[in-house]
C-alpha cells in the first residue's frame, strides 16, 4: 500500500529540479515548468531562491508569472534578477532588463516600461533579435509618449536587428501612415503582409494605408480579409467602419 502512495505524492508535487545537477540545468528544467507549469514553476523557484537560485530563479520566477499574465509581478522579479545579475557582472543582465521592459508594457506602464529598455538597451550587451526586439518595445514607449522621431530610430533599428518580425514591418508602417510618409507606408506595410498574411491587424493597416492611398479596390479587400480571420475582434469592427466610409464596389 506504501509504494501507490509514494507515487501519489510523487504526482502531486510536480515538477522538480534534477538533484546535483548544474545551475544551467536547474534553470533549463525551471523554465520549462513555467510554461508548461507555471504554478509549480513559481513553486521550485522559489524554493531555489532560498538555497542559492540566485538571479537565475528569479527570471524562472518572472517567467512563470508571465505564462499567467500576471505582468507586475512578472516585471518585479525580471528587475530583482537584473539587478542581481549586474551585482554578479553577468551579462544576462541586459536580457532580464528587456524581459522587465516588456512585461511593463504589457501592464501598461509605459514609463517604467522605458526605464527597463533604457537600461537594457544602454549595457550594449544585447545583439540580433534580443536587441532588435528591445528595440521595439522602446519605441511603442516612445509613440505612447508622443515621441515619434525617437519610435522611428528605435524602429528602423529595429528592423535591421529583427527584420523576419512582422509586428516590426506593421509599427513601422503604421508610424509612417501617421507621419504623412505614405510611400514607407506602403512599402513596410507590403512586409506585414508577407510575413503574416493571416494577422488581422497587418490587413487592417494594410487597408487603412490603401485607402489614404485612394486604392479603395485594395482597401476593401484587406477590410474584408480582416472580417473573415477574426470576425469578433476589435479589428473586425474597426474594419466595418472603415467599409462603410467607402464607395461601393
Amino acid at each position: 500500500m506504501l509504494f501507490p502512495l509514494f507515487l501519489a505524492l510523487q504526482a502531486a508535487t510536480g515538477p522538480q529540479l534534477p538533484a546535483g545537477a548544474t545551475p544551467e540545468a536547474k534553470y533549463d528544467a525551471c523554465v520549462d515548468a513555467a510554461t508548461t507549469a507555471p504554478e509549480q514553476a513559481e513553486r521550485i523557484a522559489g524554493q531555489w531562491r532560498l538555497v542559492g537560485g540566485g538571479f537565475l530563479a528569479r527570471q524562472c520566477l518572472g517567467m512563470s508569472y508571465a505564462t499567467r499574465q500576471r505582468w507586475t509581478a512578472a516585471a518585479e522579479a525580471f528587475e530583482k534578477a537584473a539587478r542581481e545579475a549586474e551585482m554578479a557582472k553577468d551579462a544576462r543582465a541586459a536580457n532580464y532588463w528587456a524581459q522587465a521592459g516588456n512585461a511593463r508594457l504589457a501592464d501598461g506602464d509605459t514609463i517604467a516600461a522605458g526605464t527597463a529598455l533604457d537600461a537594457a538597451l544602454a549595457s550594449g550587451s544585447l545583439t540580433g533579435l534580443a536587441r532588435g526586439e528591445a528595440q521595439l518595445d522602446r519605441a511603442r514607449v516612445r509613440v505612447a509618449g508622443g515621441d515619434l522621431s525617437g519610435a522611428r530610430g528605435d524602429l528602423d533599428r529595429a528592423l535591421k536587428d529583427a527584420p523576419a518580425d512582422p509586428l516590426a514591418w506593421l509599427l513601422s508602417a503604421t508610424l509612417a501612415r501617421r507621419t504623412g510618409d505614405l510611400a514607407r507606408a506602403k512599402a513596410d506595410i507590403a512586409e506585414a503582409v508577407r510575413r503574416s498574411p493571416d494577422d488581422a491587424s497587418v490587413q487592417l493597416e494594410a487597408g487603412n494605408i490603401a485607402g489614404l492611398s485612394g486604392d479603395t479596390k485594395a482597401a476593401r479587400i484587406a477590410f474584408e480579409a480582416v472580417q473573415r480571420l477574426s470576425p469578433d475582434s476589435v479589428q473586425a469592427k474597426a474594419a466595418a467602419a472603415a467599409l462603410d466610409t467607402l464607395p461601393p464596389a
